[in-house]
């Protein structure tokens, strides 16, 4: 639906993308009528809404963009399940719309694609001629595994983490995720589209923590020079973030954009300077692609070995229960060890599975004692004791092995086959490494 050029404000807007209708604002430049370069805002990941992307809306309206924002679909879009080729095709029916007004210029309708935008908006301009140039913030040139272990690797050494969670959570926590399905284009490689994209291309970062800079614009500028392209700008911006919001150290996040950002785009657009490259920034680590799990540590088999373990630990905790409520005497060789064996064994693993799914949600770890969470520590002074517990009660099975009845036997050993699988357990998720 077309507006009357001159009109200034934001104007609410539907675009149709498939069988999916997205509601979306049109912020338009005050000033006289004229047809003016256009751009669409392409999301991030997660549940973005136009909201988000308000104080961009507006900068880029200031410099003389009409500038479209629209809510992120959710049909389609979740935990387990999203395309970014299902994407760019809303960014392109956001071009379609804009090309349909008289305020615009359809010679100079562009993409804006921010963080996981950035992999979708090379796809949506690759695919179509109407897109005339490409605006890249926060890219990156890896995969989304790729470049979540790196972020999150940041974040935990920025929480003042070292040590084996380092390894825990970044690494082997996002090759679960993947491997369980619940990263959905966990491994899509942005490569390829870059080298057919032959739109000018202008990508920035500030001192980016979650997409890996000088590694992603080494490969973006690489790819698409490999592709014909050479109108590649890259620009840097050392005070700030991810999104190009101010920033002492690419974390704490300010509510203001960094200065210079949106007018090297508005100057880089009208064709106005600005094509030179800045150097590459400092990188502190580099990214590693993530091997996928082997058959005996993939999803499917962690599921089952946690589902063992607590059953196991829980019901010979139970069992004692109700052998206490009976008033019935320990048998031989099911003493205290074994007690305490089941009670740290159930403790460390319903403990982890908590500890895991707080950290990996929140991005935080509570308070760090010489380079370990305080709770991370705690889990592993209960491994500790989980090993300690088995050794004893392997011990006294021994000793009461020829007195022992035939049921308590299957019980210590049903614990002490819980035991050896606890071991490469821990080992695996990081609890028994320093």
């Amino acid at each position: 639906m077309a507006e009357p050029a001159g009109q200034s404000g934001e104007q609410n807007v539907e675009l149709r993308s498939g069988e999916v209708t997205l509601r979306g604002t049109v912020t338009v430049p005050a000033g006289p009528a004229g047809r003016r370069p256009g751009i669409v805002l392409v999301h991030g990941a997660g549940p973005e809404t136009r909201a988000k992307y308000q104080a961009e809306a507006r900068a880029m309206a200031r410099a003389g963009f009409v500038v479209l924002s629209y809510d992120k679909r959710t049909a389609g879009y979740s935990l387990t399940q999203r395309s970014y080729a299902q994407l760019a095709d809303d960014a392109l029916a956001g071009v379609q719309l804009l090309s349909g007004r008289s305020d615009v210029d359809p010679g100079k309708i562009g993409l804006w694609g921010f963080s996981e935008g950035g992999w979708v908006a090379p796809l949506a301009a690759a695919r179509s001629t109407r897109v005339s140039y490409v605006v890249l913030v926060g890219a990156s040139g890896v995969s989304p595994a790729r470049q979540q272990a790196w972020h999150l690797g940041n974040k935990l050494r920025h929480e003042g983490v070292s040590g084996s969670l380092l390894g825990t959570v970044p690494v082997t926590g996002t090759r679960l995720t993947r491997d369980a399905g619940l990263f959905p284009e966990a491994d899509y490689d942005p490569l390829p589209t870059l080298r057919r994209l032959r739109q000018p291309v202008l990508a920035l970062w500030g001192n980016d923590q979650q997409s890996p800079p000088a590694e992603s614009a080494t490969a973006i500028e690489q790819a698409l020079r490999d592709g014909g392209n050479t109108d590649v700008t890259l620009r840097f911006f050392p005070h700030a973030d991810h999104k190009l919001h101010t920033s002492p150290d690419g974390f704490q996040r300010n509510e203001e954009l960094v200065p210079g950002y949106v007018d090297t785009m508005a100057s880089w657009v009208a064709g106005q300077g600005h094509r030179a490259n800045d150097a590459l920034p400092r990188q502190a680590r580099q990214s590693h692609a993530l091997a996928p799990l082997p058959g005996y540590e993939a999803s499917g088999a962690q599921a089952a070995v946690f589902v063992f373990m607590a059953a196991s630990f829980a019901a010979y905790l139970l069992a004692e229960l109700a052998r206490r409520l009976r008033r019935r005497p320990a048998a031989p060789g099911a003493g205290r060890a074994p007690r305490w064996l089941a009670a740290t064994g159930l403790a460390t693993v319903l403990g982890f599975l908590g500890y895991f799914g707080f950290v990996t949600m929140t991005l935080t770890t509570g308070p760090v004692l010489g380079g370990r969470p305080v709770l991370w520590l705690l889990l592993q002074l209960l491994t500790a004791g989980v090993v300690l517990a088995a050794a004893a009660t392997a011990m006294g099975w021994w000793r009461a092995r020829s007195s022992a009845t035939g049921r308590t036997r299957a019980r210590l050993g049903l614990l002490g086959l819980t035991s050896t699988v606890f071991v490469p357990w821990a080992l695996f998720w990081g609890l028994m490494m320093p």
